[in-house]
C-alpha cells in the first residue's frame, strides 16, 4: 500500500519551497506578525471554495490571540469548505453548540480509555508490524510502519474489522485531498456515511465499548448525539487520527535520524521520549496552518483585518518564532520546555492530542527497545516536505536486532 505523499511538484502558493517553508515563513515575521494574503495554494481549488479575501498570520503572539478569540475569528468556513464532505462537524462550529457538541463526542477520549488502549491496542499492533520486516534488516519505515500503525490503531479502537482497512484509509485520503478531485471526495463521503450508519445501527442494539459505541450512547443533560453528528465525526476522525500521528511520528524519526546524538541519547535513556516528541512537534509541525473566518472589522497585530476574510493561522511559523525561543531553527530534544502551538490552542484544541502523543510515544518505544543501529539509507532521497501537511516522503533504514 503506498502512503499518501504529496505531490512535490504541487506549486505551494506565493514564493513557498515545499521542502523547507521555514525561511518563508522568517521573512514574512520580520515584516509583520500578520500580512495580507494567504500562504494557501489554491491553484486546483473550485473557484466557489475559495476566499475572496485573506490574510496571514506568522508570529506566535498573534496566531495564539486568534486561537483564543473564538467569537472574533471562527470556524464556520470550514462549513463550506472540508464540511462539504465531512459533514457537520464540531471543526466548524462555535459558540454553545460547539461546547456541547465537544463534550459529548469527548467522552469517546475519556483519560482511563487511553490507559487500557496503551498496552491492549497499541503496543501490540507496532510490535506486529515490527515482526513483519524485523528480519529483513531493512525497512521504508514510512511505507511499513508510521502509516500503517495509526490506520490500525484507529481501526481497532473504532472496532472496524481489519480486512475493512482499505476501504477507509482509501476514503480518508480522498476526503482530505477533495481540493484536487471533488467529485472523488464526494463518492468518499457517501460511502463513508453509509459504512457508518451499518456500524451505528449495530452498536446501538449491540454496543461493544469501542469508540462509535460511546458516541452512541453518550449522554449530557439528556442530549444525545444525532446518527448524522455521529458519522460526521467518524468521517472527521478517520484522517484527522491516522494524519496528525502518521506525519508527526514520521517526523521526528527522520529528525532523530539526522541527529545521531540525539538519537542515541533516546535511546539510551527513554524519558527523553517526551521532551524529544514535543521538540519534534514544534520543529516539524505536521498541519502547519489552520483557518479562521472574521466575523468583524478588527484589528490584529496592529494590522487591520476586515469582516469576511479568511485568517490562515500560520502553526508551523509560529513555532519557530524567535521572539519566543532561542535557537529557534535548531532541532534540540534538550531544549528548555517551552509550549508549542501544534496542537492550536482554546476551545478548537485538538481532541485527540493525548492519543497521537501516546501513540508516538509507544510507537519509537517498540523500536528503539526491540531494534538498534538504524542508518538513514540515501534511496528515495529521504526528506520532510508539504503545505499545509508535512511528513517524510520515506524512510529507508538498516537495524540490527536486540540480542
Amino acid at each position: 500500500m503506498n502512503s499518501p505523499v504529496q505531490d512535490e511538484s504541487t506549486p505551494a502558493g506565493d514564493a513557498l519551497d515545499l521542502r523547507d517553508p521555514y525561511p518563508y515563513f522568517a521573512a514574512r515575521r520580520a515584516e509583520s506578525g500578520v500580512s495580507h494574503g494567504t500562504v494557501m495554494d489554491y491553484s486546483r481549488t473550485p473557484e466557489s471554495l475559495r476566499p475572496k479575501d485573506s490574510y496571514s498570520a506568522f508570529s506566535y503572539d498573534a496566531v495564539n490571540a486568534a486561537l483564543r478569540n473564538s467569537q472574533v475569528f471562527n470556524t464556520a468556513l470550514y462549513d463550506s469548505t472540508i464540511g462539504v464532505f465531512m459533514g457537520p462537524t464540531i471543526l466548524a462550529m462555535h459558540g454553545a453548540r460547539h461546547k456541547a457538541h465537544r463534550g459529548l463526542v469527548s467522552a469517546a477520549f475519556k483519560p482511563q480509555s487511553l490507559l487500557t488502549w496503551e498496552p491492549e491496542i497499541v503496543r501490540p499492533i507496532c510490535d506486529a508490524l515490527i515482526d513483519e520486516f524485523t528480519e529483513r534488516g531493512n525497512a521504508d519505515l514510512v511505507r511499513e510502519f508510521t502509516f500503517e500503525f495509526p490506520t490500525r490503531v484507529i481501526a481497532r479502537l473504532l472496532g472496524l474489522p481489519e480486512e475493512d482497512l482499505p476501504f477507509f484509509r482509501k476514503a480518508a485520503v480522498a476526503i482530505i485531498s477533495y481540493a484536487g478531485n471533488v467529485g472523488r471526495a464526494l463518492e468518499a463521503s457517501k460511502d463513508l456515511q453509509e459504512y457508518f450508519l451499518g456500524h451505528i445501527e449495530q452498536r446501538r442494539s449491540n454496543p461493544t465499548g469501542d469508540i462509535i459505541s460511546d458516541l452512541v450512547t453518550a449522554e449530557i443533560d439528556g442530549e444525545k448525539l444525532t446518527d448524522e453528528a455521529i458519522y460526521s465525526f467518524l468521517r472527521l476522525l478517520l484522517p484527522a487520527g491516522l494524519e496528525t500521528t502518521y506525519r508527526s511520528s514520521g517526523n521526528l524519526l527522520y529528525l532523530l535520524l539526522k541527529h545521531p546524538d540525539q538519537f542515541a541519547a533516546v535511546q539510551a535513556d527513554r524519558r527523553l521520549l517526551t521532551p524529544a516528541i514535543e521538540e519534534g512537534l514544534r520543529y516539524e509541525t505536521p498541519l502547519t496552518l489552520v483557518q479562521r473566518y472574521v466575523t468583524e472589522d478588527t484589528e490584529l497585530d496592529g494590522v487591520a483585518i476586515p469582516r469576511g476574510a479568511v485568517l490562515d493561522l500560520c502553526l508551523g511559523s509560529a513555532n519557530r518564532d524567535e521572539n519566543r525561543w532561542e535557537r529557534p531553527e535548531e532541532f534540540d530534544i534538550h531544549r528548555r520546555r517551552i509550549p508549542h502551538i501544534s496542537f492550536t490552542a482554546g476551545g478548537h484544541t485538538c481532541l485527540g492530542l493525548h492519543l497521537a502523543r501516546m501513540e508516538t510515544r509507544v510507537a519509537l518505544d517498540r523500536l528503539l527497545t526491540r531494534l538498534t543501529g538504524f542508518e538513514l539509507k540515501d534511496e528515495g532521497d529521504p526528506h520532510i516536505f508539504g503545505q499545509p501537511f508535512r511528513s517524510p516522503n520515506v524512510l529507508p533504514v538498516t537495524f540490527d536486532v536486540v540480542a
